[in-house]
């Protein structure tokens, strides 16, 4: 009995899934590799590949700052941003409602203030 390629079909068992998971990884190592190769011959023809690195870099610079800043530092706590804005607020002459009241204007017994 004749074993057939067709991939649809039961593999054997699993040494053969093995050495053909194998054979599969090592034909889409040489083809990628190969490719970056061709691509890494192709930047080295140019003639402009020095300003090609410093862009390069620049881009890697960037992409670093803000990869950092995404994941080192914690945004500040949501009530520690809220009593900042009061005492600047403070700061500044009022308490941005006008007070108890709301903005009336109006004091305890009515009247305005």
């Amino acid at each position: 009995m004749e074993r057939t390629t067709d991939t649809r079909e039961g593999v054997g068992g699993p040494g053969e899934q093995a050495v053909l998971l194998a054979a599969g990884l090592a034909d889409l190592a040489v083809t990628t590799v190969g490719a970056a190769f061709t691509s890494v011959r192709g930047l080295l023809r140019r003639s402009d590949t020095a300003e090609l690195a410093a862009g390069a870099e620049q881009d890697l610079i960037a992409r670093g700052r803000l990869a950092l800043d995404r994941y080192a530092t914690a945004p500040p706590a949501h009530l520690e941003v809220l009593a900042r804005h009061v005492i600047a607020q403070r700061a500044d002459g009022g308490d941005g409602e006008g007070g108890r009241d709301g903005g009336r204007g109006r004091g305890r017994d009515g009247d305005r203030a």
